[in-house]
């Protein structure tokens, strides 16, 4: 995925997204030059003012496959579902190492996509599934200079690491090893780390018929359905609700 389309949808989605729970006032929210007496109340203009933006940096999974948009992957799905305003980050194909066809791993898609920005309450940084072939240490060290690199950009804003998402419960050797990496780099900096392996978020196999992977994951066997990408949205949501992140605030 060309990062262009990437800034330009994460663009449209930091103001759409907060004002999804508008109904049909989000169409008018969205619009540029809306006359005066067209704006949403301005109830929904203070909601939309104190919704926390909340950026994600991720894979195929976060920005959505070729032909699949950001705005429809899970992370703008938890952002609808928790209020929140948006940027979606990353690229298709790519990991904390596995550099994918444009050779942008997740370090330099920071830099180019979100580290120039203001700091969001909450990044979540999403990947692992693209580095399973990768050594884990390599894969732990490249995540912990990420994650050092946005606390030192970033200092007031909360992180939270989410672990590899895989198509079936059965991931490879080397996805395992991955996630056990990133699990203790983010014990290591005191970051909350969201397990898909071990919460079995996705179940079973789309090919033998059996779990939610029939209705979540598409015949590739790797990538969510529609509904999936919904699905995973409240797991996720659940996640952070239980650590507190829900409606995330920059630290003090």
């Amino acid at each position: 995925m060309a990062s262009r389309r990437v800034r330009r949808s994460a663009a449209s989605l930091l103001v759409c997204v907060p004002l999804a729970f508008g109904g049909p006032l989000a169409l008018g929210g969205c619009a540029s030059g809306t006359p005066a007496a067209a704006k949403p109340p301005r109830t929904v203009d203070r909601l939309a003012a104190s919704a926390p933006v909340v950026m994600f940096l991720g894979d195929s999974y976060t920005v959505g496959e070729k032909g699949v948009q950001p705005e429809t992957t899970y992370a703008a799905a938890t952002a609808r579902l928790l209020g929140w305003q948006v940027v979606v980050g990353g690229r298709s194909g790519t990991g904390f190492v596995n550099p994918g066809a444009k050779h942008n791993p997740f370090g330099k898609l920071f830099e180019d996509q979100l580290g120039w920005r203001p700091a969001p309450a909450l990044l979540i940084v999403s990947g692992g599934h693209n580095d399973a072939r990768f050594p884990a240490g390599e894969v732990s060290g490249a995540a912990r200079t990420l994650l050092q690199k946005v606390k030192a950009r970033w200092p007031r804003t909360r992180v939270v690491l989410v672990g590899p998402l895989w198509g079936s419960d059965h991931p490879s050797a080397g996805a395992l090893a991955v996630r056990d990496g990133l699990r203790t780099v983010a014990g290591e900096l005191k970051i909350p780390f969201v397990d898909p392996l071990a919460e079995k978020w996705i179940t079973g196999d789309r090919d033998a018929g059996t779990g939610n992977a029939p209705r979540y994951i598409k015949p590739d066997r790797t990538h969510p359905t529609p509904d999936g990408h919904r699905y995973l949205a409240t797991r996720l949501a659940e996640d952070l609700r239980r650590v507190g992140l829900a409606h995330p605030a920059t630290s003090g």
